[in-house]
C-alpha cells in the first residue's frame, strides 16, 4: 500500500502532538493512526500521556503543537463540540448519563428532537414519540435488550447504562467512537456485553478507540494495539503476533519494539 492509499484508509491521524502544562510535558511529539473499521486499543502506564493524547483527539485539550487529520484532511478542535461536529463521540468512565431521566431522553441528551411548527420553535416542546422510536431503533441495531426506552436510567444495571452511553455515541459518532475504560466498573458478564457492543460498532464500519488497562479485553477485541510510553507512541502491535506478557513488557520499557512496530506498523 502506497503512502497516499495508507493516508486515505485512516479515519483519524495525529502527527507530532505536543502538550505542556508548565514544566511538565504530557505528550511529547505523539503520533496516532486509526484505520477505518478497526478497534485500536490504546494502552500505557499511568503518567504515560495516553489520557492527554485522547483528550486532544476528542477536542477536550488543545495541543501546543502538531497536527490532527480526519480522513486525510487537517482539522482543528477548539472544544469537544468541534470534535462531535466532525463525527467523534467519546464515552467517558462516568458515562455522562442522568439517572432520573428515561433512556430515550439520555440517548438524545443535548440533541433533543423538537416538535414541528410553533410548538417546537416557540414553546420548545420535545417530540418524545420520535425520540423514543429513534432510541428503540438505535438500541435494536446494537442488540441491546432493554424492556422499554421509557425506563429511567437509575433502574438499569451498570452494563445496561454503559449500553445506553455506547448507543448514544454510535447514534451520533459517524466518524470515530472513543471509549475510555468502558469495563472498569463492570462484572464479568456485563464486561462481556460491552465487548460485544464494541464488536457490533466495528462491524457497522465505525472505528473504535479503546482505552483500557484490562489486557484480556484488549486482546479479545482489538485489531491493533497502540502502546503509549513517556508521552509518545512507542509501538503499534498486532495482537496475533505478540503475547500479552510481551505487550506489557513493551509498555513498561522492559522490551524493545521491532522497527516496524516502532514505526506504527504497516
Amino acid at each position: 500500500m502506497n503512502a497516499q492509499a495508507r493516508t486515505e484508509s485512516l479515519a483519524l491521524q495525529a502527527r507530532g502532538l505536543v502538550k505542556r502544562y508548565g514544566s511538565v510535558t504530557a505528550i511529547d511529539g505523539a503520533d496516532f493512526d486509526l484505520r477505518q473499521g478497526e478497534v485500536l486499543a490504546v494502552i500505557g502506564d499511568n503518567g504515560a500521556g495516553k489520557s492527554t493524547l485522547i483528550k486532544a483527539l476528542a477536542g477536550a485539550v488543545i495541543p501546543d503543537d502538531g497536527e490532527i487529520r480526519m480522513r486525510g484532511e487537517p482539522v482543528e478542535f477548539r472544544n469537544t463540540g468541534d470534535a462531535r461536529a466532525a463525527g467523534i463521540e467519546t464515552v467517558y468512565q462516568d458515562l455522562a448519563v442522568i439517572p432520573a431521566l428515561d433512556i430515550a431522553s439520555n440517548l438524545f441528551l443535548g440533541r433533543e428532537i423538537r416538535r414541528k411548527g410553533i410548538m417546537g420553535a416557540v414553546f420548545r416542546r420535545l417530540d418524545m414519540p420520535a425520540m423514543r422510536a429513534e432510541a428503540s431503533k438505535h438500541l435494536g441495531d446494537l442488540k441491546i435488550g432493554l424492556k422499554s426506552v421509557t425506563q429511567s436510567v437509575e433502574t438499569l444495571s451498570g452494563g445496561q447504562r454503559q449500553g445506553v452511553a455506547v448507543s448514544r455515541a454510535a447514534a451520533f459518532g459517524r466518524g470515530v467512537i472513543i471509549m475510555d475504560e468502558p469495563t472498569a466498573a463492570l462484572g464479568v458478564r456485563e464486561s462481556g456485553q460491552v465487548i460485544e457492543l464494541i464488536r457490533s460498532i466495528r462491524d457497522r464500519g465505525i472505528p473504535v478507540v479503546l482505552i483500557s488497562h484490562d489486557m484480556p479485553h484488549v486482546f479479545d477485541v482489538a485489531d491493533r494495539i497502540h502502546v503509549h510510553r513517556l508521552g509518545r507512541r512507542a509501538a503499534v502491535v498486532d495482537p496475533t503476533q505478540r503475547s500479552m506478557s510481551e505487550v506489557v513488557a513493551l509498555m513498561t520499557g522492559a522490551e524493545k519494539p521491532t522497527d516496524l512496530e516502532a514505526a506504527g506498523g504497516e
